[in-house]
């Protein structure tokens, strides 16, 4: 029987009256200098078609504006407010009443966003989560608003111990029974849903040597078997959705549904951020958006109709870090758009992903860069027992994605880190991503590159340690 190829049946949706799919929301950051009012924004949204909008507080001037638009809003309370809303319902109140109830209904809040990737937060405020959560609930509970604004709170993929593949998806068993039983049965009995931001671009960046480009872009690929569920995964996305999917089944919250509150492809990035590029990032976004509006749903729901926030409105030129923190947008700040993507179905029937043509007909693939000579001691060496390590400097969500792929799709021995196995202590990102490293470098004879990760590793000639674990120097 012939293969229907994932471009193939995607034309074929488009070309056909489009089903009824889910739906296409878009981030509003505002961390520039040089961003339109909150009065131009509405205007920009309404023109391009987006009916859902997600911010990261709750500014008056831009709720205020959103009033009688007819755009639904998802707004946010910082992390920095967890303490306060977790230890005194009466903040939580007063919270709710300033900035929702004061503009509610007039602007259509449908959610409420208790912190952001709070597990990966720096001030260590995962314990006031769900105390925050259900103060939050309480208080539109006694305005009557339960029932028509949802609480949750959007967790990085890095809240996952494994991912891949996705079967095999589940939650960190340190948060386990702390936080995602409480929380999941709170969203249960709300009738609410887990809010998720994932990131295929950081996993392809980091792993640009296993990953195809093509699977990370929705575009025509092989696809890649899952073992435990005997699925075939044409996409990345879709891979990531799942194993969250999974991690949830593993729990017994099947009923608990997701909305993925982040998700992007950067449009330009640093020499070392493998794969931003405007091409990629008009594919990523384009692509999405034809899935998602078509109902697509994944291989393991393929009934779920998503609601999917695009990352982000526009570029912000005062975000820190890398390069690609500021090019994630669909936008300049002048409003002209940094690439042409479809965002309703009107659009969407004459969209066409125009990948570049490859000579010899293989996917192009960009060669990542030489692992890096560490000072202090370390250095690549061609002679003697070498071993890979994870740099313990390196941004954690590039780690974890990282970690993921060594321990999947690059076939690293990961069964010692797995709980209670041999090298599961010390239980640290660091410590897990080091012996996965050098698993896969080791199965790989040592070659060149195979120790690069996205520069999240480097070579060392001194045998690393994690009380008595013990790392394997060849298969």
């Amino acid at each position: 029987m012939q293969r229907l190829t994932v471009s193939t049946f995607l034309l074929s949706l488009t070309l056909l009256t489009l089903a009824d799919g889910g739906s296409i929301g878009v981030n509003y950051g505002r961390i520039g200098s040089n961003l339109p009012s909150a009065v131009k924004v509405v205007r920009l949204l309404k023109s391009q078609g987006l009916n859902r909008v997600k911010v990261y507080d709750t500014d008056p001037a831009v709720l205020r504006a959103l009033s009688g638009s007819g755009i639904k809003v998802t707004v946010d309370l910082p992390n920095q407010q967890l303490f306060a809303a977790a230890k005194a319902p009466s903040f939580a109140s007063s919270w709710v009443e300033r900035n929702v109830v004061a503009y509610y209904p007039h602007t259509q809040i449908e959610a409420i966003a208790v912190g952001n990737e709070v597990f990966v937060d720096t001030h260590n405020t995962t314990k006031f989560l769900v105390p925050a959560m259900k103060n939050i609930h309480q208080a539109l509970v006694k305005h009557n608003l339960d029932s028509d604004i949802k609480v949750s709170s959007p967790i990085a993929l890095s809240a996952l111990a494994n991912s891949y593949p996705s079967s095999s998806g589940s939650f960190r068993p340190d948060l386990v029974e702390p936080v995602f039983k409480p929380m999941l049965d709170f969203l249960h009995e709300t009738g609410s849903y887990l809010m998720v931001n994932v990131y295929p671009f950081f996993a392809y960046e980091s792993n640009a040597d296993v990953i195809s480009l093509d699977y990370a872009l929705f575009r025509e690929n092989p696809g890649v078997a899952d073992p435990g569920n005997g699925l075939r995964y044409f996409n990345l996305f879709d891979a990531q959705i799942d194993a969250v999917f999974s991690a949830l089944s593993a729990l017994k919250y099947d009923d608990v549904n997701i909305v993925v509150t982040e998700t992007g492809w950067p449009s330009k990035g640093d020499n070392n951020e493998v794969g931003a590029s405007v091409e990629n990032a008009a594919a990523y976004n384009g692509n999405l958006v034809r899935k998602i509006l078509t109902g697509g749903g994944t291989p393991l729901r393929p009934k779920a109709d998503l609601t999917v926030y695009l990352f982000a409105l526009f570029n912000e030129n005062q975000k820190p870090g890398p390069t690609s923190e500021r090019n994630f947008g669909l936008f300049n700040p002048d409003e002209t758009r940094v690439y042409n993507v479809p965002l309703t179905p009107e659009e969407l029937k004459d969209y066409h992903d125009h990948p570049s043509p490859v000579k010899g007909g293989s996917p192009k693939q960009t060669t990542p860069a030489p692992a890096p000579i560490v000072n202090g001691g370390v250095s690549k060496s061609t002679t003697g027992n070498t071993w890979c390590v994870a740099n313990p400097d390196a941004d954690k969500v590039k780690l974890q994605a990282a970690l993921d792929f060594a321990c999947g799709e690059g076939g690293a021995d990961c069964a010692p880190i797995q709980h209670g196995a041999t090298c599961y202590d010390p239980n640290t990102i660091i410590a897990h991503a080091s012996f996965a490293f050098n698993s896969y470098y080791q199965k790989q004879s040592r070659k060149g590159g195979s120790c690069y990760f996205g520069g999240t590793s480097y070579v060392v000639t001194q045998e690393p340690r994690y009380g008595s674990c013990v790392f394997p120097t060849g298969y």
